[in-house]
């Protein structure tokens, strides 16, 4: 997820996106604002690095949950529209900690990566740092070479890249694009946003089926 110059709206819609059981329970209006308020204020505070005032948040998801009555009235146009997808199989996400970096050369690591492949993405999240990239021997043993954490990598995803309008809403996409595949009984792993994409990450046995799914949506759009 996006860390630099992101708003508390931004974040709520995040950790809420994320978040299925949430997610489902406030489509259905079952959900006490002020008591989910209360639970995600302190990872708002970890991913945003500062004090969020209480209230803040909770007008924060009241206009979450209003946008989902927005997009009911709206559903015979996609959010879709004019988007453009591409799909990677074979996905590798590697995962090191705020604390593992500072045993490690940033500059020295992406520096290797870039001898290898250019296809990669490089995120900072609340507590760690990510890459996704093709999972190859050589790109296990930059890492495995500074760090013996079993959980270092995981394996047997694909990556959906989604380029939309710069006008679009990318919390906007992500949590319709979450409900679409949901219905199809496809689950997100994870969700990243760049600049100008958003990257979605699923196991890689959904991959093929998902594409299709989002692809279909975009040309009835």
């Amino acid at each position: 997820m996006r860390l630099a110059s992101m708003s508390i709206p931004e974040v709520v819609r995040e950790i809420i996106t994320r978040n299925r059981s949430i997610y489902d329970c406030m489509k259905m209006d079952l959900i006490n604002y002020t008591a989910l308020a209360v639970k995600i204020q302190p990872e708002i505070e970890r991913v945003l690095g500062n004090s969020v005032n209480l209230n803040t948040v909770v007008v924060a998801i009241k206009r979450f949950a209003d946008s989902f009555e927005i997009k009911d009235q709206v559903k015979d146009e996609s959010v879709l529209k004019n988007a453009r997808l591409s799909l990677t199989d074979g996905i590798m996400d590697i995962r090191f900690s705020i604390k593992d970096s500072n045993e490690m050369d940033p500059m020295a690591i992406l520096d290797k990566f870039s001898k290898i492949t250019s296809n990669y993405e490089f995120f900072r999240v609340s507590d760690s740092f990510r890459f996704l990239t093709e999972d190859m021997e050589d790109i296990r043993q930059i890492f495995s070479s500074v760090s013996e954490r079993d959980d270092l990598f995981s394996t047997g995803l694909a990556k959906i890249r989604i380029s939309i309008p710069t006008s679009q809403n990318q919390s906007d996409v992500v949590s319709y694009v979450a409900e679409v595949l949901h219905a199809n009984g496809i689950e997100l792993v994870n969700a990243f946003f760049s600049q100008d994409n958003i990257i979605i990450i699923l196991n890689e046995k959904d991959s093929s089926r998902a594409y299709d799914i989002l692809h279909s949506d975009i040309m009835r759009a």
